[in-house]
C-alpha cells in the first residue's frame, strides 16, 4: 500500500496526541493513586516542562545527526511507553522523571516534526502544517472521547494506558518504518543551527498572542476532567465530556481554518478567536450548570484552534531577524508556556478554588486581543506559511 508522506508524518502528530490525551483523560486516578494535592500534582507535571525546554533549546543538532526516521521512532514511541509506566510507579518524584524524560522527547518531537513537514512543503509545493496540527487535535479529541467511556467502565489506568502504548507501538512502528527524508533545500541548511533563541522587543505581541492560546489550550486539556469533578461531581463520562468537546471544536476549527482566514485575514480570524476564548473562560469559571461548563469548554477549544499557527506565520514574515530564529523564539517560549500552564494553574485551583484556573485565562486573552489587532496582518486570499489549503498528493 502507497503511503503519501505527509499522512506518514500525520500518523506521527496523531499518536502523540493520542498518548498524551490519555494520560490526561487519567489525571484524575493518577491523582488519587498518588494522594497528592491540586498543587503537588502540577509540581509533578512541571518536569515535562523542564524536559521540553531543555530539548527545544539545546535538542536540534542532536535531530539532525540522528535524522527525521530514527528521531520519529523515538519520539513518538518512548512517550507512550514512558506514560504506560506512569501508574506503576507509586511516588510522585518517580512520576516527575518520568515525565522528564517525556517532555525530551516532547521537545525533540516538535522540531523534528515541523522541520521534516516544512521540507516537505518547499520540496513538493504542498501545504502540510496546518493539517498536521490539525490531525494532533483529531487525536486528542478520538482518546478523550474514549478515555471518558474507558474511566466510566472502571477499566484500570494500568490496563488503558498500556493497550495505548502497545497501539502507538504497533501503528507507529509501521507508519514511521516507511518514512523518507525529504530533501533539505539550500536555504535552509542554517536554520537548525540556532541553538537558543530569545525573543525581542518586537516580536513581544505575538509572543502575548501565543502565551493566550497556549494557556488556555493547556487549561482545557489537563484539569477539564478534575474541574468537571471537583465542582460538579461529575459521573466519569461527563467529566470527560469537557476534554471531549474541547479537544473536538478544536480539530474542527484547526481543519477548517485555511478558506476563513483567506477571506476575512488572519487579524480578524484570531481577534474573533481570542473573543469566543474569553466567553469559554468565562462561562467555565461561572457557570452555574455542567451544560453551561460544557458549553465553555467547546468555546475554549474554538477560539485557542488556529491563533498559535497565525502567531507563527506572522513571526515567519517578520524582517528584523532570519524567519528561522523568530519563528524558533516563538516555538520555543510557546511550547512552554503550553507545559507550564497546568501545573501553574494548579496552585490556582487549589489555594484559590478551580474555578478561578479559568478565570485568571481572561485577563491574558484580552491581552492576546489587544496584541492581535495590531501584530496581525490583514490581507485577505493570504496563504502564508502552513496556512494554505493541502494540494491532492499523487498518492494520496
Amino acid at each position: 500500500m502507497m503511503i503519501a508522506p505527509q499522512h506518514r508524518l500525520y500518523s506521527c502528530f496523531f499518536l502523540f496526541a493520542v498518548t498524551t490525551g490519555a494520560l490526561m483523560s487519567r489525571l484524575p486516578d493518577i491523582q488519587t493513586h498518588l494522594g497528592v494535592s491540586e498543587s503537588q500534582l502540577g509540581l509533578t507535571m512541571i518536569g515535562m516542562s523542564i524536559g521540553s525546554l531543555i530539548s527545544l533549546t539545546f535538542g536540534a543538532a542532536i535531530i539532525e545527526r540522528l535524522g527525521v526516521r530514527t528521531t520519529a521512532f523515538l519520539t513518538v514511541l518512548g512517550p507512550a511507553l514512558l506514560f504506560a509506566l506512569v501508574p506503576w510507579l507509586g511516588v510522585a518524584p518517580a512520576v516527575f522523571v518520568a515525565l522528564f524524560f517525556t517532555g525530551l522527547l516532547s521537545g525533540a518531537l516538535e522540531i523534528n516534526l515541523n522541520v521534516e513537514i516544512d521540507r516537505l512543503e518547499m520540496h513538493t509545493g504542498g501545504r502540510f502544517m496546518n493539517r498536521a496540527h490539525g490531525f494532533w487535535s483529531v487525536g486528542f479529541f478520538v482518546t478523550a472521547l474514549v478515555g471518558a467511556g474507558i474511566r466510566q467502565s472502571g477499566l484500570s489506568v494500568e490496563a488503558h494506558l498500556g493497550l495505548i502504548a502497545l497501539f502507538v507501538v504497533l501503528v507507529g512502528g509501521y507508519m514511521i518504518s516507511g518514512i523518507k527524508p525529504a530533501p533539505a533545500p539550500q536555504r535552509t541548511l542554517g536554520e537548525n543551527t540556532h541553538r537558543i533563541a530569545f525573543p525581542n522587543l518586537g516580536l513581544l505581541p505575538l509572543c502575548l498572542i501565543g502565551f493566550a492560546a497556549f494557556l488556555v489550550e493547556g487549561a482545557g486539556i489537563d484539569w477539564s476532567a478534575i474541574y468537571m469533578r471537583d465542582v460538579f461531581a461529575a459521573e466519569p463520562f461527563v467529566g470527560g465530556m469537557g476534554l471531549t468537546l474541547f479537544a473536538f471544536f478544536m480539530a474542527v476549527m484547526r481543519l477548517s481554518a485555511d478558506p476563513v482566514v483567506a477571506r476575512f485575514g488572519p487579524r480578524n480570524v484570531a481577534m474573533v478567536l481570542l473573543t469566543l476564548a474569553t466567553f469559554g473562560a468565562l462561562m467555565v469559571g461561572l457557570a452555574p450548570a455542567t451544560g453551561i461548563a460544557l458549553s465553555g469548554f467547546a468555546l475554549m477549544g474554538i477560539g485557542c484552534s488556529a491563533v498559535y499557527p497565525l502567531a507563527v506565520s506572522a513571526a515567519a514574515q517578520r524582517t528584523d531577524r532570519p524567519a528561522a530564529v523568530n519563528v524558533a523564539a516563538l516555538g520555543q517560549v510557546s511550547f512552554v508556556v503550553f507545559f507550564l500552564a497546568p501545573p501553574l494553574l494548579g496552585f490556582v485551583a487549589e489555594f484559590m478554588g478551580i474555578r478561578n484556573s479559568y478565570l485568571i485565562c481572561v485577563p491574558l486573552l484580552l491581552a492576546g486581543l489587544w496584541a492581535s489587532s495590531f501584530a496581525l496582518g490583514t490581507r485577505k486570499l493570504d496563504t502564508p506559511h502552513g496556512l494554505a489549503p493541502e494540494p491532492v498528493s499523487p498518492h494520496a
